[in-house]
């Protein structure tokens, strides 16, 4: 297996580096690491499309949707899939992201970005949250770090506890989800608190030579 650097960039919360794995016999599969973790590649895209096609089922009227944290786009993408989706806003927290995106350097990129439909917000999603108006969303998708227990920013801790989860649940009309690499009793806790009820969906997922199960956490308001 070889592996070629794309890009590279330095922000305040660390390091982001985008680069190929190559393989001799299979194809190439483009990877984004953060501080040194891996965080999602193009070869397993499963759970970021469960994700939004878990919270569009759960939607009567998904007209406006916010998710949060870019990443490859491969979420986004099945959000605009919907012909119900009128406004789709996407809240990533890092500037090289949404540059390597828009510019080319993640190929399909820039068509992902090109559907009127979408709003890049480069922020952090507790922030947008928080000063969005109540109801703002019909629905609101966060994949924006592994889950509690995987953690790319000691930061992101604070987006799956009940204080953010109250402002998510303002801003969010009908159903909230939220991704995680692994079984978090801790947040269906903190989302039953907030919302009184929870779904945990387990994906599972085929990596490399290893499987491994994923989890969906949807509440309804």
């Amino acid at each position: 297996m070889e592996y070629v650097e794309i890009a590279r960039a330095e922000t305040p919360r660390g390091e982001i580096v985008l680069r190929e794995r190559r393989a001799e016999n299979g194809p190439t599969v483009l990877e984004l690491r953060v501080n040194g973790v891996f965080v999602m590649d193009t070869r397993e895209t499963t759970t970021e499309r469960a994700l939004a096609g878990a919270a569009l089922a759960l939607a009567e009227h998904p007209a406006s949707v916010l998710v949060g944290g870019l990443g490859l786009g491969f979420t986004l993408h099945e959000v605009l899939a919907d012909t119900r989706v009128e406004r789709a806003t996407v809240v990533e927290l890092e500037q090289p992201v949404v540059d390597w995106m828009r510019d080319g350097t993640v190929a399909h990129g820039p068509q992902f970005l090109a559907d009127e439909r979408v709003t890049v917000v480069v922020a952090d999603v507790a922030v947008a949250l928080a000063e969005a108006a109540e109801s703002s969303y019909d629905l609101v998708l966060l994949d924006v770090d592994n889950g509690p227990g995987y953690l790319v920013h000691d930061a992101n801790e604070a987006l799956y506890a009940e204080p953010f989860l109250v402002a998510a649940r303002r801003a969010t009309r009908e159903v909230l989800v939220i991704w995680s690499a692994a079984e978090a009793p801790q947040l269906a806790a903190a989302l039953e608190a907030v919302f009184g009820n929870v779904t945990a969906t387990p994906y599972d997922v085929h990596l490399g030579e290893r499987d491994e199960q994923y989890w969906l956490y949807s509440a309804r308001r």
